[in-house]
């Protein structure tokens, strides 16, 4: 039975016994009074419906695009919430809607690119049918807490009116007028957020699924009619689960790091700049209940996800921890069909479920196509030829904990309305609903918090000793990267995700940060340990990234040892570079001893003077100004390789090792490469970075803008903070390109760097994205950010690049307008929406 969260049917939080104390004396005095009409009492509880069925909502957007929502409940809030969000970015949620309702192939036919067999979309129907999201959500729905229907309903209720309202000249060029783009229900959009789940999970292994098939089965899809010939040319692999290397920073200050004493977040995401996993800025308000500003992923109805309210600040970061397990089946070798399994002695049946999707063949027809998908008690059968094979005597299968997550917005929900750092802990004790993230807060009073609640399967005992103890498991989860556990025996499958009181946590007033290694350097001065091996390492060597971050973290807060915001917008934008400062002393000596002579690169001769000059001009930070920047950049992902460390990784010191640059035949050579690689890419050693790092977007048709704006950022390779990095669109199963949408993608000169000759440098489409820095004062939050790729995917809108342009002038953050003197200061447009 599949697990539908800890607590689904929670009713919403009620007003604290304060707060309805202070509502009573006030309706008691009006009563006194003879002389004045009595003032009736806000209700005690958050209202979530309509109670007449009419959704009213304001929206007043504040410069660079952001809307402020205004309503008196969730489902009229969230009615505004999808007619503000379809208006920017209206082809991203329709095209995941066709994706994950498994409606690629009807539209697309059944490759990315037509006629190759690449079987692209058949791919991704099938599997999403496998996995049964659409199914699960026509379940699920009406079983839900009132906070998350309200939320569904009034969003695509919104979303709706916008696509009604607006003729389809007037929107998205991109896709306006396709027919893929049409109103949807509540299921739809339950469709994609359960989607969005297992993104670090099941969606991996798609094509896993697509192949798997009993040995003696053909695993090909078959058409119903003799209109289309499947010209399937598939097998699939060891599946990479973090394909965009997802990643982020993010710091929760209390008062005893801070210069006023109060609370203070840094929020710093590294996501794809395109796609479906853009955030989009926004502030919802229900008066006496609700206030919270922030950015939230597409299509998340209603809730923020990185934002702030008037008592607490939150963000996240990608987490290292496992969020499912690949079972390994014992067959019944008395079936001769290889589809039963033996648990705990007992045969178990290998069920089937026969699937139809529509794969179009031209001229608006389209074709039934049917294929079979396997089953077992765990979860989809999965096939991966020459590692993972279905045989008579063995089978595989996935079982992801979060297939299902309903929690995800009662959880997400929770933490919007918490006005204190308990009532915050106490949304991670009810739900668990933030699927794959890490999070650090910290609230007025100086409370920081930090834990992994991702959704983690819960093993017991005896599997986590049999996965960290045989040698087998071992070597096989360090070789696939992730677990692999018996299926002939129950004590090895979990039940659900980890609890709360398990979960890596720490609680305190002084700091916490992560830069995605593993939650066991959050607080150094206070490790945490003894937590599942599916959370991640501890003695782990850090990630340079995460050397940086706590450096950035000991050293940036000046003398006193308190921050001030300015201070950490500085940190963060100071575009530093780790390694530099570890090793660039060390490559400047070996470039001088070298000299004039050149290096042999492959029976090829090398002069490296030229790029040894230009990196002796360099500042060691890569903004836009920083001359020779690149050059170290190439060396690094060189370096990368093959590490030449002179002191290696000691875990008693993991944020001083591994150090020190050993100048050897492979460090000189590696250095060589590097310059043989600019050379190719056109791109000179003395160039400034903005010179050859930019962001540029393409038009609706796919052709790329001539506008190209310089960029400043450093990159994990070289150990940088606020990172940015050219992600190539090389298939349509990545989450970088997850959409069918017109885009431009430059190919990376070799699989070692990823500068582009095409490019003739870096062209930017991952990283920072919404950046944050909010503080805690004695009259409110007060914050700057930016959403360095702007609020609007609207090719030619006043916001498709206006806080583009403004990072690429100046990185700094921008003021956000919270209270209501600083909205209607900032206020361009007003709009009241009333549903009849």
């Amino acid at each position: 039975m599949p697990y539908y969260g800890r607590y689904p049917h929670r009713p919403f939080r009620l007003l604290s016994l304060l707060t309805v104390s202070a509502l009573s004396l006030t309706l008691i005095t009006a009563c006194d009074d003879d002389d004045e009409e009595p003032v009736p009492a806000p209700p005690s509880v958050l209202q979530t419906f309509d109670d007449d069925g009419v959704l009213e909502a304001n929206i007043r957007w504040t410069t660079y695009g952001v809307p402020h929502i205004t309503a008196e409940n969730l489902e009229s809030l969230s009615y505004g919430v999808g007619y503000a969000f379809a208006r920017d970015n209206l082809c991203i949620l329709a095209d995941q809607i066709v994706r994950y309702n498994s409606q690629r192939s009807r539209y697309y036919g059944p490759d990315r690119v037509p006629g190759s067999g690449d079987s692209s979309h058949l791919i991704s129907d099938f599997g999403f049918l496998t996995i049964g999201i659409r199914e699960i959500a026509e379940e699920s729905l009406s079983t839900m807490s009132d906070t998350s229907q309200a939320m569904y309903l009034g969003y695509t209720a919104g979303y709706n009116r916008y696509l009604e309202d607006t003729p389809v000249e007037e929107q998205d060029p991109a896709c306006a007028g396709q027919p893929w783009v049409t109103p949807i229900d509540a299921t739809d959009l339950l469709t994609y957020s359960l989607g969005v789940a297992v993104l670090p999970g099941a969606t991996n292994f798609l094509s896993a699924m697509f192949v798997a098939a009993p040995p003696g089965k053909d695993f090909t899809p078959v058409p119903e009619s003799a209109n289309l010939t499947l010209n399937i040319n598939h097998t699939s692999a060891i599946p990479d689960t973090n394909p965009a290397e997802l990643g982020s920073n993010g710091w929760g200050l209390g008062v005893d790091k801070t210069e006023n004493g109060m609370g203070m977040v840094l929020a710093n995401p590294h996501f794809p700049h395109t796609g479906s996993l853009r955030f989009w800025q926004f502030h919802t308000t229900v008066p006496d209940f609700l206030n919270v500003t922030g950015a939230s992923l597409i299509g998340l109805p209603g809730a923020v996800n990185i934002g702030f309210n008037d008592n607490v600040a939150w963000t996240h970061t990608f987490s290292s921890a496992e969020h499912f397990v690949v079972y390994q089946l014992s067959q019944d070798e008395t079936d001769s069909n290889a589809q039963t399994q033996l648990i705990d002695g007992e045969a178990v049946a290998i069920e089937e479920k026969d699937m139809v999707i529509e794969v179009a063949v031209g001229g608006g027809q389209t074709v039934n196509v049917r294929k079979t998908a396997y089953y077992t008690n765990y979860g989809p059968m999965i096939e991966i030829p020459g590692s993972f094979d279905w045989t008579a005597t063995q089978a595989f299968a996935i079982k992801d904990a979060n297939l299902p997550n309903l929690d995800i917005l009662d959880h997400w929900m929770a933490m919007n309305l918490a006005t204190t750092m308990d009532e915050f802990k106490q949304a991670f004790m009810d739900y668990d609903g933030v699927i794959f993230n890490n999070t650090m807060a910290a609230s007025s009073d100086g409370q920081v918090f930090y834990i992994d609640d991702s959704t983690v399967p819960n093993l017991s005992a005896t599997a986590i000793g049999a996965l960290t103890t045989v040698p087998e498991l071992v070597q096989t989860r360090a070789a696939a990267g992730f677990t692999v556990l018996p299926g002939n025996q129950s004590v090895f499958d979990f039940d659900g995700p980890v609890p709360y009181e398990a979960a890596p946590k720490y609680e305190g007033n002084d700091a916490v940060q992560n830069s995605n290694n593993s939650y066991w350097l959050t607080n150094v001065d206070s490790p945490i340990t003894g937590i599942s091996p599916l959370y991640g390492g501890e003695n782990d060597q850090q990630t340079l990234r995460s050397r940086m971050g706590q450096k950035l973290l000991e050293e940036g807060s000046g003398s006193d040892g308190l921050f001030t915001p300015d201070e950490v917008e500085t940190l963060l934008m100071s575009n530093r570079s780790y390694l530099a400062e570890q090793i660039l002393a060390d490559v400047l000596a070996m470039c001088t001893a070298q000299g004039v002579t050149p290096v042999d690169v492959d029976g090829e001769s090398v002069s490296i003077e030229a790029a040894c000059n230009a990196l002796a001009l360099w500042d060691s930070t890569m903004n836009t100004d920083s001359v020779g920047g690149q050059v170290f950049r190439e060396f690094a992902y060189q370096f990368q390789t093959n590490p030449q460390w002179e002191v290696a990784f000691d875990a008693t010191q993991p944020l001083t090792t591994p150090s020190g640059l050993v100048t050897n035949a492979t460090t000189l050579e590696q250095f060589a490469r590097a310059v043989t690689v600019l050379e190719a890419a056109g791109v000179a050693p003395d160039a400034t970075l903005g010179d050859v790092q930019f962001v540029q977007r393409a038009r609706p048709d796919g052709t790329a803008d001539p506008e190209r704006l310089p960029w400043g950022g450093a990159n994990n390779v070289e150990g940088g903070f606020n990172v940015f990095r050219p992600v190539p669109n090389t298939s349509g199963l990545l989450p970088q390109n997850a959409t069918l949408l017109p885009q431009i993608s430059y190919a990376p000169l070799n699989d070692v760097s990823e500068i582009s000759a095409e490019a003739g440098g870096y062209r930017i489409n991952y990283g920072s994205s919404w950046m944050m820095v909010v503080n805690f004062t004695s009259s409110g939050p007060e914050a700057r950010a930016l959403l360095t790729y702007s609020q609007s995917r609207v090719y030619g809108s006043d916001h498709f690049l206006d806080q583009t342009r403004w990072y690429s002038a100046q990185p700094a953050l921008r003021p956000v307008a919270f209270t209501e003197d600083e909205i209607e200061a900032a206020k361009i447009e007003e709009v009241s929406l009333v549903s009849q």
